[in-house]
């Protein structure tokens, strides 16, 4: 085994490191993003590369909650990755920047994030499990962002695993681009070694050495099958090769390199390989081909927008350039504090440089300049274009802000981040923690782009949006462990409204003698539905002969006001009211503005109920995307929730987008059941569509709840 020396310090999980890392040049930076299914072994491929690497002295497990990757007290607690960490390893002179990323849906934010600093992937397949939704979904990511990818199958050292099955199962869903760079040797069940497919050389594993043997003859016409594969994709990178093939040379493995890196770069080429992460087998001839197939920053284009020219500025990862860089993740940890995770795009950036934030409008000293090993900061000298490092305590930024200088400020786009649809209402257990709650709340959505909490005045409720319930529930936890507050999760209020659909005419007379001046006020009013559906209510006057004074006539509004917060039937908005006051009395000694206010809100109440008052309900416009074989019961489903379906669109790779309306109060728990309908391969997005009267059930259920909390409470709480 060869294991790259790097200084005798070490850290206490055994970590190998100095306080400085090397430098690295744009053409010797790889940086490379793990996708794949939850569970595919991404986190102890990377203890593997760590281990080889000279990074640390043992490699760490999952279940002990010692890797490098799952450093957070969630994720060693739960035994999965919930943020993308980023592990840079130095192999034979090459920076190898691995961006390991979580694999459940919930957390598919860090994987964007991730996926926009990369600039290739490796698919992990557990070797066991085979193909998954998540290898799935990686692949269209990587289609998305263009990333050339490697297929990495993991786990090849358990009995059932099987390579030959991931090659077959991944060439018949993405055609003959997929290429086995290694084919792997059995021996009584056993994984013993495996077969190079371009140098057609076979090798054992004996204890921590690799010793060449015999090509297995079960073997040979695999090899040879897959070597005609590469063969020809090598012939038509040029015509000069296509000529050479034909006449029946043969290529120099060098020839073949560079022709099958130019394969890759491209993605007419996915290469294949595999191993046994926990026997650190296979990974080694990974990190080699990483540094031969897998492209340098220079080798591909990034640009954004020159803020006082508005030209469009090519940085291109140019280390001549102007230097200029973007925050592609935020870590606000509550022991380790605030680091800005920036990639490069051009120029070196140095300690105690200058930058300007193009977003927030702030030049800041940077100070020190530092690449993240997991959690632990290890100071740099400088960072080329190209590479991926981290800026300590920067005040204005977020991430997606573009750097520069003041004197060439570029702003570059935002990568897109998915919208959170699922949410829960959150309030303290201790009233006296709702400030602490509010700033733990805005680092930890600081840090994660798909958390958003919005405040819904109107129905008395705030609220906490994320990808999935896990998603929620685990910042749940995050704010117990991490910041020492406690929230309740509870299923939110559905934002209902009141309104009326026949008219009611009324009077109310108030009137209180006491000691003194006593209270009178005396109206008369009529109540019908308006049109607008957008407005609360619509007030007029139509009193003669001064019957009710005009100073009053604010005072009666109030009471509209105050009547509609909370409607008199199910203590919901009111929409949709026309209130005319026509009538009324007044006393020249007890009539005062409360009086009038205070008989407006009466006269509400009762005209209001007389009006044949009903409960309207929010509805969604709904957009399902699933395969064509999960239609049926996607649409059986949304029946079932009162949804009414409008069509279906057909899209790429034989998926259906089912539109549907439905009321928001149907959708609780929806991403959660349609995970589970559609094995995960399911997607949804909504927006508020319109208010629509709500069935006769639903608005009983919910005179009865407030029914019930009267009798609780004694009051509306």
């Amino acid at each position: 085994m060869r294991v790259v020396k790097v200084d005798n310090t070490k850290y206490d999980d055994g970590r190998i490191g100095g306080k400085f890392m090397n430098v690295y040049t744009t053409d010797k930076i790889r940086n490379v993003v793990l996708l794949g299914h939850g569970g595919s072994g991404k986190t102890s491929l990377v203890e593997a590369m760590a281990y080889l690497s000279g990074i640390t002295s043992r490699m760490g497990k999952v279940p002990d909650g010692n890797t490098i990757s799952d450093y957070g007290k969630e994720e060693q607690k739960r035994q999965f990755s919930i943020n993308t960490s980023v592990i840079p390893i130095e192999w034979e002179g090459y920076k190898i920047n691995i961006l390991d990323t979580p694999g459940y849906f919930d957390f598919v934010g860090e994987v964007e994030e991730a996926v926009s600093a990369a600039g290739a992937a490796i698919i992990v397949i557990n070797g066991k499990s085979g193909v998954e939704v998540g290898t799935q979904k990686a692949w269209e990511l990587c289609d998305k962002y263009k990333l050339p990818r490697f297929v990495y199958v993991t786990n090849m050292d358990v009995d059932n695993a099987s390579f030959r099955q991931v090659v077959e199962d991944m060439t018949q869903m993405y055609g003959k681009k997929m290429a086995p760079f290694n084919l792997p040797i059995r021996e009584n069940e056993k994984f013993v070694g495996y077969v190079n497919v371009i140098a057609e050389t076979a090798h054992r594993w004996q204890g921590k050495e690799v010793v060449a043997c015999e090509i297995p003859e079960y073997t040979k016409a695999n090899l040879q099958i897959c070597r005609d594969t590469l063969m020809e994709s090598v012939a038509e990178t040029s015509e000069e090769f296509m000529e050479r093939y034909f006449g029946g040379e043969t290529f120099s493995d060098a020839e073949i390199r560079a022709a099958l890196r130019i394969n890759v770069c491209d993605g007419t080429i996915v290469p294949m390989s595999m191993g046994s992460n926990v026997l650190c087998q296979g990974v080694y001839t990974l990190l080699d081909d990483i540094v031969k197939y897998m492209p340098s920053p220079e080798n591909r284009e990034v640009a954004g927008i020159h803020m006082k020219t508005s030209e469009i500025y090519h940085a291109d990862y140019d280390f001549a350039k102007a230097k200029s860089a973007y925050i592609w993740k935020t870590i606000i940890d509550p022991f380790i504090g605030k680091y800005s995770l920036i990639k490069v795009n051009s120029g070196v950036i140095k300690t105690d440089d200058v930058l300007y934030n193009v977003d927030s409008e702030v030049e800041e000293k940077i100070g020190k300049v530092y690449v993240m090993q997991g959690n632990k900061p290890i100071e740099v000298k400088e960072l080329h274009a190209g590479d991926v490092g981290a800026l300590a305590k920067l005040t204005d930024a977020r991430t997606g802000n573009s750097l520069s200088t003041k004197a060439t400020p570029i702003k570059y786009g935002k990568f897109e981040i998915s919208t959170p649809y699922t949410y829960l209402r959150y309030r303290p257990k201790n009233k006296s923690d709702v400030d602490k709650i509010s700033q733990a709340l805005q680092k930890i959505t600081q840090e994660d782009l798909t958390l958003k909490t919005v405040n819904d005045a109107a129905n008395r409720q705030t609220l906490l949006y994320g990808m999935g319930d896990q998603h929620l529930e685990i910042v749940a936890s995050r704010l117990l462990n991490e910041y020492k507050v406690d929230v309740e999760m509870l299923r939110p209020k559905i934002a209902y409204k009141e309104t009326i659909r026949k008219s009611s005419d009324v009077e109310y007379k108030y009137k209180k003698q006491t000691g003194g001046h006593g209270q009178y006020g005396h109206v008369k009013m009529r109540f019908s539905p308006s049109d607008d559906l957008e407005t609360a209510y619509v007030f007029e006057q139509e009193v003669v002969g001064g019957a009710v004074p005009k100073n009053y006539y604010p005072a009666v509004e109030k009471g509209l006001q105050d009547s509609v917060v909370r409607g008199p039937m199910a203590a919901y908005p009111v929409v949709g009211v026309k209130a005319v006051l026509y009538d009324g009395s007044y006393h020249p000694v007890d009539s005062s503005e409360m009086a009038f206010k205070m008989a407006a809100i009466q006269a509400f109440k009762k005209g209001f109920m007389e009006a044949h008052p009903v409960l309207l309900e929010p509805i969604a416009s709904l957009k399902v995307t699933v395969p064509d074989s999960y239609t049926g019961d996607v649409m059986g489903d949304l029946n079932k929730r009162r949804g009414r379906v409008l069509g279906m669109n057909p899209v790429a790779g034989g998926k259906q987008t089912i539109e549907a309306d439905i009321p928001m109060s149907s959708l609780h728990g929806y991403c959660t059941d349609l995970r589970s309908m559609t094995g995960g391969r399911g997607v949804y997005s909504y927006e508020f569509a319109r208010y629509e009267q709500a069935p006769g059930d639903v608005q009983e259920a919910e005179i009865a709840a407030r029914a019930e909390k009267v009798a609780a409470n004694g009051a509306d709480e």
